[in-house]
């Protein structure tokens, strides 16, 4: 253990993607020609977006639409808008959302998008130009049966909602099956502004189930108080009866180990930008919230949050991943010899693609689900793939993480084969 936290460690999200398929590749002995397809994308569009700002400026922003493979269908992956968006963090979580709608056994592949940019500093004006902007820009390789974005960091319905329409326009139809996460006025789907956290709830009950836990009696700590972060305080409390006792964003956190009152929390942020300083509870950094004494951690914030230097002193008994790659591999190694149970995140966080899917699905079909179907869709999906990770996670003898990657990456290495790809 010492030699791994001794040795610098390698942080380029894209890099730290294909060391895990390298792990799962070995283990599965895939054959050389599929690993050398597998391990790139297929395709690349890199953009150039001049968008003329509320002053009159033009600005130039660069964007990415990547998708990495789509042997088993139409591309699918969320679109980031970010000031640090780089083409290989694009890059990584293209393969990562291969991964994952394959370990749900969706007929989709993955794809991921993203624009350089700080929503925060922008109008709603500028965000239509510049949302519009890039649809025009990647409209020649999406589509319903091609590429179907969606939102992600800093992405919000209304955005989905003026993407799918600038795509309709391009078409000269109404195309809904284009884009999900859109509002449900634009037949979004029910359920899915929760389903991330859902999903991720889920799995956890799933790995308490494992390991003995009362959910009833669990403490919860979270790190990142976005949409997925959000709604896991609530449904900890609603499905299971959880105990959130730390919050956090990136300028700080709360807590209180007696719960941390969600309404109070929510109020101030609202008011506020941040959870930081709210009287909720004791403040906290958003790094050493990590490192809190609690059942159940849900990293739900960016890439590259459990480290080497971290990971020893993580108490928590399951890290669900709500988070894209918060947990780089040298701090899984370090979690699997001390037994922490890591439900990974394209596992864990597989709820939002899912009802992504089922929004794809209505919209195709024209047949609006309840809620209570989604629901119920939803956790029988999540459920079936949670246990065949750990199937294949006690069959390989290996960590989660890995049973997830010898899951999808067998089932997309079928498919490229019986394509002829390889």
């Amino acid at each position: 253990m010492t030699q791994i936290l001794d040795r610098p460690e390698a942080l380029n999200p894209f890099a730290i993607a294909q060391q895990q398929f390298d792990l799962a590749a070995d283990i599965l002995k895939l054959d050389p020609r599929l690993r050398a397809v597998l391990r790139v994308p297929v395709r690349e569009l890199h953009v150039s977006l001049p968008v003329r700002m509320d002053n009159g400026d033009v600005k130039v922003f660069k964007g990415f639409r990547i998708q990495y493979n789509d042997a088993r269908g139409p591309s699918k992956g969320g679109i980031r808008f970010h000031p640090d968006e780089t083409v290989d963090t694009v890059r990584a979580l293209a393969a990562w959302m291969t991964w994952k709608t394959a370990v749900m056994d969706l007929p989709l592949g993955g794809g991921k998008g993203g624009v350089i940019c700080n929503p925060k500093e922008m109008s709603e004006r500028e965000l239509e130009r510049l949302s519009r902007a890039y649809i025009g820009a990647i409209a020649w390789i999406i589509g319903p049966e091609r590429d179907i974005p969606a939102p992600d960091v800093y992405t919000t319905p209304q955005i989905m909602g003026w993407m799918m329409d600038e795509y309709s326009k391009l078409r000269g139809y109404t195309a809904p099956g284009a884009i999900t996460g859109k509002p449900l006025s634009v037949w979004g789907s029910l359920g899915r502004d929760d389903a991330t956290a859902r999903g991720a709830w889920y799995t956890v009950r799933e790995a308490a189930r494992v390991l003995d836990i009362d959910l009833s009696k669990a403490r919860v700590a979270i790190q990142g108080f976005g949409n997925a972060g959000t709604f896991a305080a609530t449904l900890g409390l609603e499905l299971f009866g959880c105990k959130v006792v730390a919050v956090s964003d990136s300028q700080g956190g709360v807590f209180n180990p007696k719960g941390v009152d969600y309404a109070t929390l929510h109020d101030w942020k609202a008011a506020h930008g941040s959870v930081a300083g709210c009287a909720a509870g004791e403040p906290i950094s958003n790094a050493d919230i990590l490192e809190t004494d609690v059942d159940i951690l849900i990293p739900a914030a960016l890439e590259n949050q459990i480290t080497a230097r971290n990971a020893p002193h993580i108490k928590a008994r399951i890290v669900a991943e709500a988070a894209n790659g918060p947990t780089t591999p040298e701090a899984d190694a370090i979690l699997h010899q001390r037994g922490v149970f890591v439900i990974p995140d394209f596992l864990c966080n597989a709820g939002g693609v899912t009802v992504s899917y089922f929004e794809w699905v209505q919209n195709q079909r024209g047949m609006p689900w309840e809620l209570d179907e989604v629901h119920r869709r939803l956790d029988r999906k999540m459920t079936r793939a949670f246990g065949e990770v750990l199937a294949a996670s006690r069959k390989h003898n290996v960590d989660m993480r890995t049973g997830a990657y010898c899951v999808a990456v067998a089932r997309v290495a079928e498919a490229t084969r019986a394509r002829g790809w390889a």
